[in-house]
């Protein structure tokens, strides 16, 4: 029920936010920040949780577009662009870190650098958005997903990075391996005999396998102490760069964006302690820090030819600040209200590439290049 509070607030097109807001919100509101009804230290609802996030992640590494043959010609532009302006999060980090005595400019590099390809792509493609421009966007953004998702468990935890870094690489190997397998099964036509003896006799068969290989790599993932969001996201690649059927598409969106994947962002919700932002309201400028902070790193590439706009949608942050925020609340890693505080500049970004978007739209596509004089 408190998950339909995230399309209740994102049914206007126009002014409606992202439909995790609502979900984040209705779990504050029911969370100790508020009515005190869900707690998210209560054993089911943090198993339930631990699956949505491991949905949601795969459904983000799912979402990247890495079998698009236009994504490897722009793919060093792209390249080049998520370099420059993850050099630039490094003194803005930085800065945030000692100005609010935090200590985290690791974290801080990988959260201002990032973007979400899980809402980048519905925001071009809702908003229509075509050209070279945008197509030299997307390598961009999904290179600063990956590498940020992956880069996440050892910047938020350095002391335990070499650990970290061990159990990442099991999970990479594992992850390869799997990708191995699904592209032999393609080919030799065996997914295609399950899809149709699955869809004769009703026996979802691609979504249980799908789930059970998920859930496998969630089980390494725990095995070797790493979270199971590089499992979801790498599962996720995996599956994308095979080419996911779109009758597992819309069963694995029924089942995450219909029942777990809320599920999630409720239980986030109600970890985040908003009294400690009350409290403490330098946390409060904390996420506004970041906000903005991500915004003006992005703001770099720039320099490389690419729109303000596109600079601006580039900023779109979900899955790294949430990871960050779930695995800062798991492992008490953060202070008392930090993790609502990288919500807070999750948030902002959204906004801004919101806005971004709508300006890009209304400039239109760009024009094709002249031809050059004839030979």
């Amino acid at each position: 029920m408190a998950g339909l509070a995230g399309p209740l607030l994102a049914v206007s097109r126009r002014w409606g936010p992202p439909v995790v807001v609502g979900e984040l919100l209705a779990g504050v509101a029911l969370g100790p920040s508020g009515a005190g009804v869900l707690h998210a230290d209560d054993a089911l609802f943090t198993f339930l949780a631990n699956i949505g996030f491991a949905l949601v992640m795969f459904v983000a590494g799912s979402h990247v577009p890495v079998r698009d043959p236009a994504l490897r010609t722009a793919l060093p532009l792209g390249a080049l662009r998520a370099v420059l302006v993850a050099a630039a999060a490094v003194p803005v980090a930085f800065v945030i870190a000692r100005a609010f005595g935090t200590g985290h400019i690791a974290l801080y590099v990988v959260l201002l650098a990032s973007s979400s390809a899980a809402l980048v792509l519905p925001i071009i493609d809702a908003m229509h958005l075509t050209g070279l421009p945008i197509l030299q966007l997307l390598p961009q953004v999904a290179l600063a997903d990956a590498v940020c998702i992956i880069a996440l468990p050892l910047a938020i935890d350095p002391a335990r990075a070499g650990r970290s870094a061990l159990g990442a690489a099991v999970l990479i190997i594992c992850t390869i391996g799997l990708f191995a397998v699904l592209r032999l099964v393609e080919r030799k036509g065996w997914r295609k005999a399950i899809h149709q003896l699955s869809a004769r006799r009703k026996f979802a068969l691609e979504l249980r396998l799908n789930l059970a290989l998920l859930f496998g790599l969630g089980a390494v993932a725990q095995a070797t102490r790493i979270s199971v969001m590089l499992a979801g996201f790498g599962f996720g690649l995996a599956v994308a760069a095979v080419g996911e059927p779109r009758r597992l598409a819309r069963q694995l969106f029924a089942v995450t964006e219909g029942f777990i994947g809320p599920v999630f962002f409720v239980w986030l919700g109600a970890s985040l302690d908003l009294a400690a932002l009350g409290h403490r309201p330098a946390l409060i400028g904390l996420g506004i820090a970041l906000g903005v902070g991500a915004t003006l790193t992005h703001l770099v590439a720039r320099t490389t030819g690419q729109p303000a706009s596109l600079a601006g949608l580039a900023t779109a942050q979900v899955g790294v600040p949430v990871a960050a925020a779930t695995l800062g609340t798991q492992e008490h890693l953060l202070a008392d209200g930090e993790p609502a505080a990288l919500i807070l500049g999750a948030l902002i970004t959204i906004a801004v590439a919101t806005a971004a978007a709508v300006l890009a739209a209304r400039a239109g596509p760009a024009p094709a290049p002249r031809p050059g004089p004839a030979g």
